[in-house]
């Protein structure tokens, strides 16, 4: 019996900037062979959306046990609602839905859209209102983004949608189950080594290293994680390797805009690092969208060659 499948539905809740549900048939190909026979332990330091760990636990019936962080508390917060307070979650949804839904004219919106919005950055909301508008804000936002600035205020402006899902009420009940058995941290990604037993994979999509300057979008929490975040990354994940646990690692390809820079061959070198094609849609120019290499990293041998 799979203990956190037997569930259809579940996925993510919020629009995440980054987010890998695109990806999954290539992380699918770039699993150890043996993973459905050593590997009963899921981790996943950045969660994120959540798209990975969510297609992972319905899918994988050798999983038992589930670790997922994040350092973002808004986002592990919202997790932890879902997986407590569903029902609670779902009733003030709805009642925020139905209020949005009558109001007339994009003015009027973006005037409520603007009061919930300071309501957030006052940071003094329970769990469950703080996650209410949360997801109202993601829903209603531009670009459906999460974005704070220094000061951890959250900053995205208005987005005009005309009737956005606000309450996705069967996600969230579904979500609810298969979280009943997930561990949900709050912290640096080094923390999750202190909540395993056991063999592990250890699944990571940090912040992507920005293609140039003005392509940096990592703006999650207040704190950057820059090249020297990175490092403490490679070199966490050489411990993991020390101990035996798998690890499979997702990061932009530098490459796409400097054939000669070598830094994430260089920062894994020894381990197999895969080249695929991914679709960029953060950027605001339509022009600037499309096809381009990202890259899968991991510490075991099979992975076979996805281009």
């Amino acid at each position: 019996m799979n203990l956190f499948g037997d569930v259809s539905g579940a996925k993510p809740f919020l629009k995440w900037a980054g987010g890998k549900r695109q990806l999954i048939p290539a992380i699918q190909q770039a699993l150890p062979a043996d993973f459905e026979r050593k590997v009963t332990t899921y981790v996943e330091p950045f969660i994120g959306g959540g798209a990975v760990m969510f297609w992972m636990l319905q899918h994988y019936r050798s999983i038992t046990t589930a670790i997922i962080n994040d350092i973002n508390p808004d986002l592990t917060t919202a997790y932890q609602v879902i997986k407590e307070q569903p029902e609670e979650l779902i009733k003030q949804l709805a009642a925020m839905q139905a209020e949005y839904y009558a109001l007339i004219g994009e003015d009027v919106r973006r005037e409520f859209f603007d009061k919930i919005r300071a309501e957030f950055n006052t940071r003094t909301l329970d769990s469950l209102r703080n996650t209410c508008l949360l997801i109202f804000l993601n829903k209603t936002c531009f670009n459906g983004l999460y974005r704070v600035n220094s000061k951890s205020k959250f900053n995205v402006p208005f987005g005009k949608y005309e009737k956005p899902l606000i309450c996705d009420s069967a996600t969230i009940r579904a979500n609810s189950h298969l979280l009943s058995r997930v561990t949900i941290l709050t912290g640096d990604f080094s923390e999750t080594l202190k909540h395993i037993s056991g063999r592990a994979f250890f699944y990571f999509d940090p912040p992507y290293k920005p293609l140039s300057t003005t392509a940096s979008f990592n703006a999650y929490v207040s704190e950057v994680f820059n090249d020297e975040s990175q490092q403490r990354l490679a070199n966490f994940c050489r411990t993991l390797d020390e101990q035996e646990h798998y690890w499979l690692l997702s990061n932009s390809d530098v490459k796409n805009t400097d054939a000669d820079n070598h830094y994430f061959d260089d920062l894994y070198d020894g381990f197999n690092i895969r080249r695929i094609q991914a679709s960029r849609n953060i950027n605001s120019k339509g022009t600037e969208r499309g096809k381009i290499s990202e890259l899968l990293i991991s510490n075991y041998q099979g992975v076979p060659e996805l281009i």
